[in-house]
């Protein structure tokens, strides 16, 4: 661990079991929390723990808050294998920084691909999960948008600018945050975005994050997930949609929040896949969730 004064967490690294070195950014906590389970935000899939950088602080106000950074993303090393870039391997990832860590029970926040580390976690470590949220996914994922990412990931060059690579990215991603303006597209851009010691700006992660997605027949398809959904029944549990989600439909959301008796369902108004988490409807949708999470 190593800390600096300008910021509020610490890195931490660790190796996963082929041979990886890991990172996560690690928020402490208030100390009357110290031995509460801490809260592991987990992004999607070609995001890093810069996604946290808002919704962490204010997280670690209640608990111990750990940001992961998955295999070939921020500052977690890129994998020699490609095809180790699903989600099976970055459940073992998490489990070997929870062993690393020594700590038995935790909660996650988990957005996309986080969200599905999250769902096997609960099926294959039954016990240690005390609470979930869930940012636009769930057992139900719709095609059309899963081929729209699927498009896109890897794909794409540098950029000579943050504002260049702003622009860029507000065209592809234009109808997920339509009330974006300049500034909330920088904001975006440098949380996925990394210079290059050329001085270009490029996507922070291994484009071969994207190789297993193009593996014919290995993708979605003929998996159900929802025995993993249900393995979060008896722990509080938030599923967050974005309203305009070309992943997670509103029927599968409202049919996810009738299955389990502690599953409550917040649509965050006009963004799509996914909320940042930092829009106002989400917030206090998590602050009732962390209200119930500290009560049990």
């Amino acid at each position: 661990m190593r800390g600096d004064g300008r910021r509020d967490w610490s890195d931490h690294y660790w190796w996963s079991l082929d041979g990886v070195r890991l990172h996560a950014r690690v928020y402490a906590g208030p100390a009357d929390a110290a031995d509460a389970p801490p809260i592991l935000c987990l992004p999607g899939l070609a995001r890093n723990a810069r996604d946290f950088e808002q919704l962490a602080p204010h997280l670690a106000q209640y608990r111990r808050v750990v940001a992961v950074e998955f295999r070939g993303r921020g500052e977690s090393a890129y994998a020699k294998d490609p095809m180790t870039y699903v989600p099976l391997t970055y459940v073992q990832d998490v489990i070997a920084l929870l062993d690393d860590l020594k700590v038995d029970r935790f909660a996650t926040v988990g957005t996309s691909l986080g969200g599905l580390v999250s769902m096997l976690l609960a099926a294959t470590q039954p016990g240690r999960l005390v609470g979930a949220v869930l940012n636009d996914v769930g057992p139900e994922l719709e095609l059309a948008g899963l081929e729209r990412i699927r498009d896109y990931i890897g794909s794409g060059g540098s950029q000579p600018t943050w504002i260049h690579a702003a622009r860029a990215v507000s065209e592809l991603n234009g109808a997920v945050y339509p009330g974006y303006e300049i500034h909330d597209w920088l904001r975006l851009t440098k949380r996925t975005h990394r210079l290059t010691a050329e001085g270009r700006i490029v996507t922070d992660y291994d484009k071969q994050i994207a190789a297993p997605l193009r593996v014919p027949n290995g993708g979605d398809a003929g998996i159900d997930l929802w025995p993993a959904y249900r393995a979060l029944d008896g722990i509080p549990l938030l599923v967050l949609r974005g309203e305009l989600s070309d992943i997670l439909a509103r029927g599968a959301a409202e049919k996810m929040a009738a299955e389990l008796p502690r599953a409550r369902l917040a649509e965050v108004p006009g963004v799509g896949h996914a909320p940042t988490m930092d829009e106002a409807e989400a917030v206090a949708a998590i602050d009732g969730w962390l209200a119930e999470l500290s009560a049990t």
